[in-house]
């Protein structure tokens, strides 16, 4: 189990969770529509992931997981790493 970044969103672990299982290019809709959230909300999370070097945007509406997401998911990143200045 990796630990939690503070500013994170319950979904936000599922979002990389089901990058890390299905290592595409996938747009919010469709990781939406596989772990049951609202595209909208996922899609703002996503961008939000991607801000943080979690996921990577092709700028076409596509997202894909970063090393560095690999990483946070292994437990091989200092956390404090992707804790922002509130």
């Amino acid at each position: 189990m990796v630990e939690r970044v503070s500013w994170m969103a319950p979904v936000d672990y599922e979002i990389l969770l089901f990058f890390d299982e299905h290592p595409i290019q996938v747009t919010p809709k469709v990781i939406a529509a596989n772990i049951d959230y609202d595209r909208q909300y996922v899609g703002k999370r996503c961008s939000t992931l991607a801000d943080t070097g979690l996921l990577k945007s092709a700028g076409t509406g596509l997202y894909q997981l970063t090393d560095t997401g690999y990483a946070y998911l292994a437990g091989e990143l200092d956390i404090s790493e992707l804790e922002t200045e509130e």
